[in-house]
């Protein structure tokens, strides 16, 4: 199970890191694809991308440099909750394939914060 959860949560956590820098240095490219960080008052958008990129980091460097392990299941907890809010966002939207996609992160950052909280703790 730590194999596992070591795998998701390096996946998850660089799929945060990098669409954090996407919210927070958005390239022309993807504008027809992503509309929705356009539409976000910069404030927020920056805001969302500092607290995606923290995420994505606090998913992986405590436990790998052991300082504050307990960092990790409250950094997926953390995206949790921006996760729920995303998929709000994009329900009002009505960008369904968003959601579900924002449903998908949910579950895997809940599995990450249980099973660092209940399973196999650092």
């Amino acid at each position: 199970m730590n194999v596992v959860l070591w795998i998701l949560q390096v996946l998850l956590g660089l799929f945060f890191v990098y669409h954090g820098w996407m919210m927070l240095n958005p390239p022309a490219q993807v504008q027809p694809m992503m509309s929705y960080i356009h539409d976000l008052p910069s404030g927020l958008r920056r805001f969302i991308g500092i607290i995606e990129i923290l995420g994505g980091i606090g998913l992986i460097l405590p436990p790998l440099v052991n300082v504050l392990p307990i960092l990790t299941p409250l950094a997926a907890a953390g995206l949790v909750i921006v996760m729920a809010l995303a998929a709000i966002y994009h329900l009002t939207r009505r960008e369904y394939p968003n959601i579900v996609f924002n449903l998908v992160l949910l579950a895997i950052a809940a599995f990450i914060a249980y099973g660092r909280f209940v399973l196999v703790q650092f």
